[in-house]
């Protein structure tokens, strides 16, 4: 993220942030008229003391006599000349009166007012998103709570129904109680949100809009042949028309959406007709139910009691009549509208459950996609207001020349305060100030809050961003998540379709537009393995984009938070104390404390990086912006506050693992390799199946045995007992010493690291070995010969030098091509094998 407005001014709840940018920007709009007010009083003063120095020659002709009478004298010539002086005089402070206006007045204070409207409209349009964002959150947490609760309802359901039907002889306690099960009704339906069309209102809301409606509407009553009457009826036509009026419903089918809405929630039911669809009809009417009256407190009109029926017996109906067919509609008539008439309480129970998981879910994605375009709004807004505030300040910069020049050119002896007034102007740096405004009133950089569903069976299948790593490579089954491995693949294998370094480089540090890195991150979150062929359809600096927002939404950093101060400590204590190999050695003993995962992963991404930079020839200007943009994504504090923002540890360890990435990470892998080879003794030996040198090895075991023995006489009883098939089992041992056949150096060549990671430099992948859990079976020196163990660390095309990329298999234009002798595509493949834990 740039690091401008767009990536400063954000906060965890976000209206902090955007609360101290708009106070800075609506302190701007002050300032502007604070600068429109001197102008125009100026203006105003300089027009007041031109007409007062006009006024002066009026004056003195009203006297009598005096220098009118003596035409020739000199005294006279010099009266006249300062007396035309000061008329010049007065008519250029009104030029500057005039000037001023013309100039910045009214060209200026235009400004102002569109820039204001241009701020306020920024804050409004921010603040409605944030308020809807935020009530679809109380929204989600409030699904979750009700999801929780069925959940708990149906395992203590389940409980309860194991205890009730045990065997009562298998009960240790005669006085053990059997439990009974007893169904509550919802506490908590009166009190759910309920969707009208497009929007979600409370219970209050609610209360309103009925009790407005009952009073509004008309009500009567409707006779419905062979039913009877009914009372509390309103038509169709008048419903619609009053959720035009006062629902603001924009078309008849969304005030008819409104309308069938009513019906599922229980406030109508149709009447006189099949079915219980809503229609703007005046032929079709609704009857309002008692639930209506109960929420309003208003008094429902009851019908009174109905005369029996004498007309013609029940016993004389025949279906092939007329009045059989309205007996058999009776007879399946649901005057409650009970969608599950058969359904048990458990089974109840069990479908509401299911019913609440999915309205939990579908809130949850909801509020993503309001996040989403809540951050997407937010960007665009910040960039449009940096612009805006620039604009400004290069506005004041003009008004203060122009302000000077209507003053300058009019009114010469005026000079010195002229030039004081552009040294006043010289002095403003618009660059300067908007870098002063961040560095002292940014809240926080980029770092996405995401809202994930949360089974409550601990599923993580249904999201990919958000989710915890350990998490999610556990689901995936690797030691690196799938998602970071397949778009470090897609990338090395586009990189030679670019052309030339430059643009290979860049893609790290393109900014992509937000909308777009979402479009692709939608695509892709579904908590499964996606194919490469949806990658395809992407530019390759969004798929870059999008490997970036995965690891700034991840809950807490790819180097965890609380090891932050251990880093700050490392950085700060032993740059001048301590040599490089010190601070390299306590660095890698750091980063042991992670969770594997999260090792393996940031193993992965310094060996892509480190082989980017190494074949593109990379210069230190480019490091160093590479090492920024990645900083929030490897490491961030655990609360971002002012003093956290200005620091550069996060850089700092960056540029230590591009440096010395072969000595942290073979450190941390030759580590874990003896910590998994002595926490591994249950595990089965791998046996041997190299038998040139058994007989050395089996004399030599022998006499480590006899060296171990007591020095006193053994009974020839149990040595004669000791023989080949005791000493063999002892052989096949694990707890004596056992004969390894293989040469140390096949040994280390052979043996898979538990941290290695597909595509590291020190983690050669064997393509027929037997590699499980850092234990290897050794391999004949004529197949390893025969069939090589492609190394993980291949390049996209091989080098003729160190820092620079083959140029025999660039074209003409200096793209790569990516081609071998032998005419196959290369490409860095990541490889991960399965978790075996």
């Amino acid at each position: 993220m740039a690091s401008g407005f767009a990536g400063s001014f954000w906060s965890s709840d976000y209206a902090g942030g955007l609360g101290v940018l708009f106070g800075k920007l609506q302190q701007g709009v002050q300032e502007n008229q604070q600068i429109l007010t001197v102008a125009r009083l100026r203006a105003d003063a300089e027009e007041q003391y031109g007409n007062s120095l006009a006024a002066i020659t009026p004056a003195t002709e009203r006297v009598s006599g005096g220098f009118s009478r003596d035409e020739g004298a000199s005294v006279r010539k010099a009266y006249e000349g300062m007396r035309t002086e000061m008329d010049t005089a007065a008519e250029n402070h009104r030029k500057i009166a005039s000037n001023i206006r013309e100039l910045v007045v009214n060209p200026f204070g235009r400004w102002c007012e569109a820039h204001a409207v241009r701020v306020q409209n920024s804050q409004d349009d921010l603040q409605s998103r944030i308020k809807l964002h935020d009530r679809q959150a109380e929204a989600v947490r409030k699904f979750r709570s009700q999801y929780y609760n069925k959940c708990r309802l149906v395992e203590d359901l389940e409980e309860e129904d194991k205890l009730a039907f045990q065997d009562p002889d298998a009960q240790q306690s005669p006085k053990v109680k059997v439990p009974t099960i007893k169904m509550t009704e919802h506490e908590d339906s009166e009190d759910e949100p309920i969707d009208l069309g497009d929007e979600t209102y409370t219970p209050q809301q609610v209360k309103k809009i009925l009790t407005h409606m009952l009073e509004t509407i008309k009500l009567g009553e409707v006779k419905v042949p062979i039913l009877g009457t009914y009372q509390n009826c309103s038509n169709g036509a008048d419903i619609t028309d009053y959720i035009q009026k006062h629902m603001n419903a924009t078309s008849v089918s969304y005030a008819e959406r409104i309308g069938q809405d009513m019906i599922e929630n229980g406030f109508l039911r149709l009447i006189g007709n099949v079915g219980n669809t809503f229609a703007n009809s005046s032929r079709m009417n609704y009857q309002w139910k008692t639930k209506v009256f109960q929420i309003t407190d208003i008094p429902e009109k009851k019908q009174g009691l109905a005369r029996s029926s004498t007309a013609m017996s029940t016993d004389s109906f025949n279906v092939d009549s007329p009045a059989g067919a309205v007996q058999e509609y009776l007879q399946g008539w649901n005057p409650l509208n009970n969608q599950y008439p058969n359904e048990t309480p458990p089974e109840r129970l069990r479908r509401e459950a299911r019913e609440s998981d999915e309205r939990y879910k579908q809130s949850v994605k909801k509020l993503d996609s309001l996040r989403c375009n809540l951050e997407e709004a937010m960007i665009d807004h910040l960039k449009f207001m940096e612009r805006c505030e620039l604009d400004r300040l290069k506005a004041i910069k003009a008004v203060i020349l122009d302000f000077s020049g209507a003053i300058s050119n009019v009114i010469p002896s005026l000079q010195s305060t002229v030039d004081k007034m552009m040294l006043f102007q010289e002095t403003v740096q618009p660059l300067g100030d908007l870098r002063y405004l961040l560095e002292n009133y940014r809240t926080g950089q980029f770092i996405p809050r995401v809202t994930t569903y949360e089974n409550y069976y601990n599923s993580v299948d249904e999201q990919t961003f958000g989710v915890d790593l350990e998490a999610r490579a556990r689901s995936d089954r690797k030691r690196v998540p799938i998602i970071i491995t397949t778009i470090l693949t897609f990338l090395d294998n586009h990189y030679p379709d670019l052309e030339g370094d430059e643009a290979r480089r860049g893609i790290w540090l393109v900014d992509v537009p937000m909308s777009q890195t979402h479009d692709l991150r939608a695509a892709i979150n579904t908590g499964k393995t996606f194919p490469h062929e949806v990658l395809d359809k992407y530019d390759i600096p969004i798929v870059a984009s999008v490997l970036k927002l995965y690891l700034l939404e991840l809950p807490d950093s790819l180097v965890s938070s609380h090891v932050y101060e251990i880093i700050k400590t490392i950085y700060s204590t032993t740059a001048a104390e301590s040599s490089e190999e010190t601070r390299i050695s306590v660095i890698q003993s750091t980063l042991g404390q992670l969770r594997l995962a999260n090792i393996a992963s940031l193993d992965a991404l310094c060996t892509h990086f480190t082989r980017l930079i190494e074949l593109t020839s990379a210069d230190e200007t480019y490091v160093t912006s590479l090492a920024n943009a990645l900083s929030p994504c490897i490491l961030r504090p655990r609360q971002e506050n002012s003093l956290t923002m200005n620091e550069r540890y996060s850089y700092r360890l960056i540029r230590d693992l591009f440096t010395h990435k072969d000595a942290i990470f073979g450190e941390l892998k030759r580590a874990s390799s003896l910590t998994h080879s002595s926490s591994g003794a249950q595990r089965p030996r791998a046996i041997s199946t190299d038998e040139s040198n058994r007989r050395a090895n089996y004399e030599e075991r022998n006499r480590a045995i006899a060296a171990q023995r007591s020095p006193r006489a053994t009974s020839p009883g149990p040595g004669a007992r000791n023989s080949m098939g005791s000493t063999h089992r002892r052989d096949r041992s694990q707890t004596r010493f056992p004969v390894n056949t293989s040469s140390p150096t096949e040994t280390r060549r052979n043996t898979r690291n538990s941290l290695e990671v597909p595509g590291s430099i020190d983690s050669p992948v064997a393509d027929g070995g037997n590699i499980t859990n850092g234990n290897t079976t050794a391999e004949p020196a004529a197949a390893a010969a025969e069939h090589p163990a492609p190394s993980s660390t291949r390049v996209p095309l091989p080098r003729k030098h160190a820092g620079s990329l083959a140029r025999s298999n660039r074209d003409s234009t200096g793209s790569l091509r990516g081609i071998t002798e032998d005419g196959s595509a290369r490409g860095v493949t990541l490889e991960d094998k399965p978790m075996d834990d």
